[in-house]
């Protein structure tokens, strides 16, 4: 069966809304494990006022009962607590009096296409959407996700590689699961101290120029048996689905999968992972050049998959632009925002490539029960000799 994620709502409306459509009876959830990555979405120096408003919850109102889920669509409400101080503006309902439009299309954003595609005179009925607060519903969803990939083995994690000019030393590999564990301790979710202190101050430098600053983060992925994905379509290639699901994340430009770009400078002989046999190990690699990816499927290798993010588009001193009633030169938009989103951008990737995963863990498996789909991956992990852990 396949997994399927909509959200709905908009960035200051009543809330958001994750409906999260695939998932076997008898998975266990956890409140506290649900809230804990909306806490973490929120992480990050560089954040703006808009976090100190919000303390995000994702509500269960439906397909879940005493911690189970029940085979049904899963669905969670996140309120936006700053909807009382739109509530006129961006009510559902027609409202008493004149709401002041929107004119000026921010550079960078989805401002000015969307009033041209959906016939909109009013700027807000496209950014209300097109903002990634969205992605507070995404990782309500992507939590669930991950609870089911963790009750099958794997385990998904982040960090962040470069602040603006400013790059992380490349780390220590392999990395495991343990060197995760204070991750979420540092201001920019960098795991090089040094590095971090340098990213702090350069966001500091930037936001004191009114600038905004992009970044890279990685997520990685453990514990995946060879073969997720396939190599007989496109559609179902794991490399494009992973990408593509990056990629959807709002300001993300660009996706390298393991050593993604470096690989385009380096020979054959330096690029590809070699492979070995022993009785005791199975088929390994000593090397993970690919980031766990061959062919469009897993090596079982961990998953290594990095971002690329663009700085925010509003910003403090606006660009220009042009008022869209008038024609008129007139400066962009400028509204409450952060200057450096690339910490939690890395929570909203671990929440999609958690839904990749699982989707393609359901897609392989199968199951009305979470017993069915463990025995199923207990039996396909006997079959091609992977050991467990």
């Amino acid at each position: 069966m396949a997994l399927r994620l909509i959200t709905a709502g908009e960035s200051h409306g009543p809330g958001l809304t994750c409906v999260l459509e695939g998932l076997p009876a008898g998975l266990e959830l956890a409140q506290e494990e649900l809230d804990r990555d909306m806490a973490r979405r929120q992480l990050g120096h560089g954040r703006g006022g808009r976090m100190k408003i919000e303390s995000d919850h994702a509500e269960v109102s439906g397909g879940v009962r005493h911690g189970r889920t029940l085979g049904g669509p899963v669905a969670l409400q996140v309120d936006n607590r700053d909807y009382e101080n739109w509530r006129e503006r961006m009510s559902p309902w027609p409202v008493d009096g004149e709401i002041d439009e929107v004119h000026l299309p921010r550079p960078g954003h989805a401002d000015l296409a969307g009033v041209q595609k959906f016939k909109f005179t009013d700027v807000r009925n496209v950014l209300e959407r097109a903002s990634a607060r969205e992605t507070a519903a995404r990782v309500a969803g992507g939590a669930v996700c991950k609870a089911f990939l963790g009750a099958l083995g794997v385990e998904v994690f982040s960090h962040v590689l470069q602040i603006g000019t400013v790059h992380a030393p490349a780390p220590r590999e392999p990395l495991a699961p343990a060197d995760f564990a204070e991750v979420d301790a540092s201001p920019v979710r960098c795991l090089d101290p040094e590095a971090t202190r340098r990213m702090v101050a350069h966001i500091d430098e930037q936001r004191r120029a009114n600038e905004s600053l992009g970044g890279v983060f990685e997520v990685r992925a453990f514990g995946l048996v060879p073969g997720l994905g396939s190599p007989v379509s496109w559609e179902e290639r794991l490399d494009g689905r992973l990408a593509g699901a990056l990629c959807s994340i709002q300001a993300i430009k660009g996706v390298g999968l393991g050593e993604g770009f470096e690989l385009a400078a380096k020979p054959g002989s330096e690029a590809h992972d070699e492979i070995f046999y022993t009785d005791e190990r199975g088929f390994h690699r000593h090397t993970n050049h690919a980031g766990g990816l061959e062919g469009g499927m897993t090596t079982g290798n961990p998953l290594i998959a990095r971002a690329a993010m663009k700085p925010l588009p509003t910003l403090t001193k606006p660009l220009r632009s042009v008022d869209i009633a008038t024609h008129a030169p007139a400066e962009a938009l400028r509204e409450r925002t952060d200057s450096c989103t690339v910490p939690a951008a890395g929570v909203v990737g671990e929440a999609m490539v958690a839904l990749v995963l699982a989707d393609v863990h359901r897609a392989k498996f199968g199951g009305d029960h979470m017993d069915d789909v463990r025995a199923s991956l207990e039996a396909y992990r006997e079959r091609i000799g992977w050991p467990v852990g």
